[in-house]
């Protein structure tokens, strides 16, 4: 058994929504940016959320971001190509 299986349910739930308001916090961070190092984003917690059930993805979306994803996503500068090459690189290693 993994131990990440042995944490309560609500202690995992408040270290996620903990997670999810210091992506708030920190907008400088960009999804581009979190993909190109850790090859996850906002949008992939969003759709976990939508996958687990319960909340459509725009609802889930709103959750994660706090706000419309469309109003977000407009303050959000455009992505470089060394960007876009780092997230490339990055999410081929999510397939193993």
């Amino acid at each position: 058994m993994d131990s990440l299986d042995t944490i309560d349910d609500a202690v995992a739930a408040a270290a996620f929504r903990r997670l999810v308001h210091h992506l708030r916090h920190r907008e400088d961070a960009q999804n581009i940016d979190l993909m190109g190092l850790a090859g996850f984003c906002r949008n992939c917690l969003s759709d976990w959320v939508s996958e687990a059930g319960g909340l459509s993805k725009a609802e889930a979306r709103e959750a994660i971001y706090g706000e419309p994803y469309d109003a977000w996503k407009a303050r959000q500068p455009a992505a470089t190509a060394d960007q876009l090459r780092r997230m490339e690189e990055s999410v081929t290693k999510n397939a193993g």
